[in-house]
């Protein structure tokens, strides 16, 4: 019987450091399904999290990201409508113009108080322990 296991992405929260209250970068997706995400996508095969991580963020925002810690891991089943995924999500800092490339169709930056509310996957719930923990110091709790 063949193993089906969760497929591995990354997530970046990306602040642009060098603006006022450090927004940080959306992308607008261009494939389904749409609506606003953070930077992100699959792990290729021999790539380490870490590597994938600034290689998505370049891919997908032209920025060059500096990694500053792992936040947390998302791993609910149905995060993603495509198939089973588990996200690592890194905070990350940049400076510079941000543009959309690859597979984002927009690029916005946003202030924490005034993020859309048609984002894709479980980034609503990422987006809301991200708020948590830089309010208040609180990591997500594990579920």
């Amino acid at each position: 019987m063949a193993h089906r296991n969760p497929t591995p992405t990354v997530d970046i929260i990306i602040e642009m450091s060098d603006r006022p209250n450090c927004p940080i970068v959306l992308i607008e997706r261009k494939n389904p399904p749409h609506g606003w995400a953070l930077p992100g996508g699959f792990v290729d095969y021999g790539e380490a999290v870490e590597t994938a991580a600034i290689r998505e963020a370049q891919e997908e925002t032209g920025l060059t990201v500096e990694l500053v810690e792992q936040f947390h891991v998302y791993s609910d089943p149905n995060r993603d409508p495509r198939q089973h995924t588990l996200s690592v999500v890194f905070l990350a800092i940049a400076t510079g113009e941000p543009t959309a490339a690859d597979d984002a169709k927009a690029l916005k930056l946003f202030e924490l108080w005034q993020i859309p509310a048609n984002l894709c996957f479980d980034h609503d719930r990422i987006l809301k322990d991200y708020r948590q923990y830089r309010s208040y110091g609180l990591r997500p709790r594990l579920s």
